[in-house]
């Protein structure tokens, strides 16, 4: 075989190796979606329990790791530089204006405020009871719908939170 035709053989096995890694990376990411099928199923709890709690937490994880191990190295760095410029592209700007960082900031402070009130006062909001998961369901994409209005720089500030010498400069 010459050395051409090496090469040749070696990027066609890289290529089938990178689609079957992508194949178990996604079937494995979605594997969560099955999990109502299996709890409207006639397994007994016990099953229904140990399966979806692997559908949820375990399959993930381990087709993550399998995909990785067939894709290698190349193929798994390939998917992470396609994930970052995407989200490089598409994602918040640095600097926003002052109306949009104090409209995210109220995205961000409602749901939060809600979700600490809602023990103590959820029997006041009308037709809460009956529809508890719309209501959270708001709250959530409002909360994460705010880190994308408030700007890249909100998120340097959520990641000084955690980084123990960080220090606040006012302007």
């Amino acid at each position: 075989m010459t050395q051409n035709a090496a090469q040749k053989n070696k990027q066609s096995a890289a290529g089938w190796r990178f689609r079957l890694g992508l194949i178990i990376l996604v079937v494995g990411w979605l594997s969560p979606l099955c999990i109502p099928i299996i709890t409207a199923s006639e397994l007994p709890t016990r099953w229904k329990t140990i399966i979806s709690g692997m559908l949820a937490v375990g399959i993930p994880e381990l087709f993550s790791i399998a995909a990785i191990a067939i894709m290698g190295k190349d193929g798994y760095n390939l998917i992470k530089e396609r994930i970052f410029s995407f989200l490089k592209k598409h994602g918040p700007p640095d600097l926003v204006s002052l109306t949009r960082y104090r409209i995210g900031l109220v995205m961000f402070v409602l749901p939060v405020l809600f979700g600490w009130l809602e023990p103590y006062g959820a029997h006041q909001i009308p037709g809460y009871g009956t529809h508890r998961f719309i209501w959270n369901l708001i709250g959530d994409v409002m909360f994460v719908s705010s880190l994308f209005v408030l700007g890249g720089n909100f998120w340097d500030k959520i990641r000084a939170l955690f980084i123990h010498s960080a220090k606040v400069q006012i302007n």
